[in-house]
């Protein structure tokens, strides 16, 4: 990873953190986003000093705007002549049903359509470098069956876990639709299920219950968010994936989606919605 260059979205915490304190201790030079500019650069400076690296810089971004992702892009294509790796990984969770500022579920805009939209508007710098794309998915996308094209925003049956659940599914999808289109680049697409880690992912906009689920989570049974990032940082770098593309890992051995993930015309179909709502 010497001299590689290396995005990581919502690297400022939890598993993007570890992420980029991982690959930059292997000699890339990361850089991480984050919405909030004072915590971003208190997680650079701890990057740094745990890394060993000063190779470390940062971007500011809110991904629930797509307009700010897009000036992002911009950043990044003026910024860097090549992308090896990018990782998607910035996420959120919230119990109640909110929307972007484009006006689509929250969820849904920064986990998936928000990492839909930089791939694509940052692709020609990873092509040139025939890099890498890694998702950061979960195993919560079992619940999630369909993707229902009528009910975008989720008005009709909406619940924090089945926001959740849609979102990371979307990223699975997604990572599989990719993979397709870029066979022949030299360019990998992957995802995965970090495990069970913990973060603050649903202690911030989360309900009462669930906060207390995710402490008690957190007390007894998650593991670290060092542990979580070690699938990010395989995909990002070995060679035994070098190769590999359109695949779901976890614990760094491939693993297999729900069976919905699976059918190509799924693929297309939340690849198209995602086009017409971002607009490219």
């Amino acid at each position: 990873m010497e001299g590689k260059t290396v995005i990581i979205t919502g690297g400022n915490a939890g598993i993007g953190k570890e992420t980029a304190i991982g690959l930059a201790k292997k000699g890339a030079n990361v850089t991480i986003t984050g919405r909030n500019e004072t915590k971003v650069k208190a997680a650079l400076e701890d990057i740094k000093e745990k890394s060993g690296s000063q190779n470390v810089d940062y971007l500011i971004c809110d991904q629930s705007s797509l307009a700010e992702v897009r000036k992002l892009a911009e950043t990044i294509n003026a910024k860097y002549d090549k992308i090896d790796v990018l990782v998607n990984n910035a996420g959120l969770y919230t119990s109640d049903r909110e929307l972007s500022k484009d006006g689509i579920e929250l969820m849904f805009a920064v986990n998936h359509l928000s990492h839909f939209l930089l791939t694509d508007l940052v692709l020609d710098k990873i092509k040139s470098a025939k890099g890498r794309i890694v998702s950061v998915a979960s195993v919560a996308h079992k619940q999630t069956r369909d993707f229902d094209t009528g009910d975008i925003n989720m008005d009709k049956d909406f619940s924090g876990w089945k926001g959740y659940s849609r979102s990371k599914w979307c990223n699975i999808v997604f990572t599989k639709e990719l993979a397709k289109r870029l066979e022949g680049t030299g360019v990998t697409a992957n995802c995965l299920h970090p495990g069970g880690v913990s973060t603050e992912i649903a202690q911030k906009e989360a309900n009462w219950y669930t906060k207390l689920g995710w402490w008690l989570g957190r007390q007894f049974y998650f593991i670290s968010a060092a542990e979580g990032a070690k699938t990010s940082i395989y995909l990002a770098s070995s060679d035994e994936v070098k190769d590999v593309s359109g695949e779901y890992f976890y614990k760094c051995e491939k693993v297999y989606s729900n069976r919905p993930s699976q059918d190509p015309g799924m693929w297309k179909k939340v690849w198209e919605v995602s086009e017409n709502l971002v607009n490219i």
